[in-house]
């Protein structure tokens, strides 16, 4: 058994004969583990002795949380272009199905135009929760934190203008691409987050630029409900929302972490 180091890439994958394995990346292979989640988040891992190429895997949702918070409206930009409160003084919050998460190169569904027919991305970078945790002092709210990964929190646009709650714009299948991978060791707070559409950037933003702070808004949620390990806390998107449409590919990049890639259709 090996302890984990403080910077690392892992991944949630099924191997080709459809065993679902976490593993930690180097450059273009996966060392495989034979660690459970509950392992990993207490820096214990067990390499089982097999490598493979990422390029031969299925990468999955990089974790399996009991709940998928998000905050919405952390950035000034994001509010003002959507109608929302632009200068929070208490987090606004929303839950996402768990059966919205899909993974990175998994296709994002648009529903059926009369249920929807403004459909938008929205980058962002999610925390992956490593302890139990309630009632969090801020200024412990970070060691809660077992590494960060990619967020889309897609979403039906026409829907929460009109819905006196986010839940059916939000919660549609395949509106939460998730991945592909958590970083450990990286600080949320000082994160760049650059979305493109078929290649063009329409968001460009840094964590920095948050009206409420990460810590703020781990301790505050703590006091609403326990945090569980695995959780994911969405940390909101940047101002750059916009349509998409099927045949569109949607990247989101965030520096340390890599790159989110999905289709539309």
């Amino acid at each position: 058994m090996h302890v984990l180091q403080k910077t690392q890439k892992i991944v949630r994958y099924q191997n080709q004969q459809g065993n679902i394995h976490y593993g930690i990346v180097e450059d273009e292979m996966i060392l495989q583990l034979s660690s459970s989640f509950a392992e990993l988040v207490n820096k214990e891992i067990k390499y089982d002795g097999v490598e493979l190429k990422y390029s031969d895997v299925k990468i999955l949702e990089p974790v399996k949380p009991s709940k998928v918070v998000n905050f919405g409206w952390t950035y000034a930009g994001h509010a003002k272009e959507t109608g929302g409160e632009a200068n929070l003084v208490e987090p606004f919050l929303f839950l996402k199905p768990l059966s919205s998460l899909i993974a990175d190169k998994e296709k994002i569904i648009l529903p059926p135009n009369d249920l929807s027919n403004q459909v938008e991305l929205e980058g962002e970078v999610a925390l992956i929760i490593g302890k139990r945790g309630k009632n969090i002092k801020e200024e412990d709210a970070l060691d809660y934190v077992f590494g960060c990964t990619i967020f889309n929190d897609v979403t039906a646009r026409d829907l929460t203008k009109k819905d006196p709650q986010f839940t059916r714009g939000k919660g549609f299948d395949t509106f939460g691409p998730l991945g592909p991978c958590i970083v450990t060791g990286v600080d949320p707070t000082n994160l760049r987050i650059v979305t493109t559409l078929n290649g063009r950037v329409v968001q460009d933003g840094n964590t920095n630029q948050m009206s409420l702070s990460i810590p703020f808004l781990i301790s505050w949620l703590s006091q609403v409900m326990t945090l569980e390990p695995g959780d994911i806390l969405a940390t909101g998107s940047p101002s750059g929302s916009c349509p998409i449409k099927s045949g569109d590919e949607v990247v989101v990049e965030v520096e340390n972490i890599g790159r989110l890639t999905n289709g539309v259709q």
